[in-house]
């Protein structure tokens, strides 16, 4: 069976299988709240006499990884109403509650709203969404979030080409209560290996090589098979407070802000950045191990890893010495915010480049909020910055998605500062830039499956000295794809 089959015939499955009731309040997830009975049935409810007492009122508990449920208890002949205004003084272990939601799990890293973690140890604003589902085993809470990209994909120009290819996730978790923090695993993997050593056209995009030989410029490589393979382990150290450990093979170190394919602000469009190789190609490093220290809305981790991007063999999983060093501040001053800023020094990270170590520096700040009643919005501005051989090269992204019903329109603009070599230049370094646009309908399908239908469409900017080898200085692209999505 080829990948995409399986991986579309385990997103159905896996849709099929999640009961309605274990939706629940995670990143992209909502938790239905029971329904109020109206004034007029409240009031016609007759009062139980003494004697009627009804036996056994207390609800049990169900013990989940982050949270205290209470099971339901047997069925009444009227549901009696909740006080609602005296939610905010309740107490549950592991469950925060305030004005914003009812409830909310809590993180695998640390004693905050679950929302807040992204890929990898990243952190994004309390308020992101994302999409999946949760089935609860015993005390082990797992997850499941996948979608599939069918894209038809036209760069214009000389050095321009089409292409049809699948790429996407598919990702599992599982965490389970420990001491009094949780322990993790998380594994995701990708049907990228597909498309070939040449990946996809993308105009300005440039970075690894995929067969060992030969620098991809103007298109974009495969990502490994195996995205995360990691586990983590925390402990709280006060009401606010955790320590925690990360380790993955592959994994994704302290550097940059959360994936590409994990920003809300983004995570809609098949395509991905020019600006990848400075803000988050590390999402997979075939060694990490990252220590980190919570402190409420902060957060200081560093990580050892392997900073050599992963060779021309996709399907495998690879080993290397922990060489690398990265260290990043995180600050979320609210639950709609979060900024980030990381350091990290990178040995040997070019398979063509033997011996040429790298420095890179980012910053990047996230935002997400509900603008008006089924109307949500996310942005990203983030800097990267990259040191080689005494030259520093910068690298801006800006991101925007809107959400309404099953409608999401989204944008980024970019540029670059890049010395990747160009055929016929000899111009050691050129500033280029890109816009994009495009937006996706999806279709609901079964309980938790969707398929959406969508495209895109981009501008690039080229200076007049690369100008004769695009065709002009606005070298366009255009993509249409079908997305199958687990909700």
């Amino acid at each position: 069976m080829k990948i995409p089959t399986l991986f579309l015939c385990s997103t159905i499955a896996l849709g099929a299988a999640a009961p309605a009731h274990a939706q629940m309040n995670m990143p992209g997830m909502e938790m239905p709240a029971h329904a109020k009975p109206s004034a007029k049935k409240a009031a016609k409810k007759p009062e139980p006499s003494a004697k009627a007492k009804p036996k056994d009122t207390a609800p049990a508990e169900q013990s989940m990884p982050g949270m205290t449920m209470p099971s339901r208890t047997k069925a009444a002949p009227t549901p009696m109403p909740m006080d609602h205004s005296k939610m905010g003084q309740m107490s549950m272990p592991g469950m925060q509650m305030d004005s914003h939601s009812a409830n909310q799990m809590t993180g695998a890293l640390g004693p905050y709203p679950m929302q807040r973690e992204s890929s990898g140890t990243a952190w994004q604003p309390d308020s992101s969404s994302q999409i999946g589902l949760i089935k609860m085993s015993g005390n082990w809470m797992l997850m499941a979030h996948g979608d599939l990209n069918f894209v038809y994909d036209r760069q214009s120009g000389p050095r321009g080409d089409d292409k049809a290819f699948a790429s996407g996730m598919l990702m599992g978790m599982a965490m389970h209560p420990l001491g009094n923090g949780a322990v993790q695993f998380k594994a995701m993997v990708s049907p990228d290996p597909l498309m070939g050593p040449r990946g996809y056209p993308l105009l300005l995009a440039s970075g690894e090589t995929a067969n060992g030989r030969d620098r991809l410029i103007d298109r974009q490589h495969p990502h490994d098979f195996f995205m995360e393979l990691s586990a983590s382990l925390s402990q709280n150290i006060g009401a606010k407070s955790s320590a925690f450990i990360y380790a993955g093979l592959p994994g994704e170190p302290a550097f940059g802000p959360p994936a590409f394919m994990h920003r809300e602000s983004i995570m809609d469009s098949p395509e991905a950045p020019i600006t990848h190789h400075w803000l988050d190609s590390t999402h997979i490093s075939f060694g990490v191990v990252t220590a980190g220290l919570v402190l409420d809305r902060v957060k200081l981790e560093v990580s050892r890893f392997n900073g050599r991007e992963p060779d021309q063999h996709r399907w495998n999983i690879e080993t290397g010495p922990l060489d690398s060093t990265a260290i990043r501040l995180s600050w979320n001053p609210t639950r709609t915010l979060a900024f980030q800023g990381s350091w990290g020094h990178f040995t040997d990270p070019e398979q063509l480049e033997p011996g040429v170590d790298q420095k890179r520096l980012s910053a990047s700040g996230m935002w997400a909020d509900e603008i008006a009643p089924g109307w949500k919005a996310a942005a990203t501005l983030a800097w990267g910055r990259k040191t080689a051989l005494g030259h520093n090269d910068d690298a801006f992204a800006a991101e925007a998605s809107l959400k309404h019903a099953e409608w999401t329109f989204f944008g980024r603009g970019e540029r670059t500062r890049n010395r990747e070599p160009i055929e016929g230049q000899d111009e050691p370094a050129f500033r280029v830039g890109k816009i994009s646009v495009g937006a996706i309908r999806d279709f609901r399908i079964a309980d938790h499956l969707s398929v959406g239908a969508g495209g895109l469409f981009a501008v690039n900017f080229v200076p007049d000295t690369l100008a004769p080898l695009y065709g002009g200085h606005n070298p366009t692209g255009a993509m249409g794809f079908v997305r199958v999505k687990l909700n």
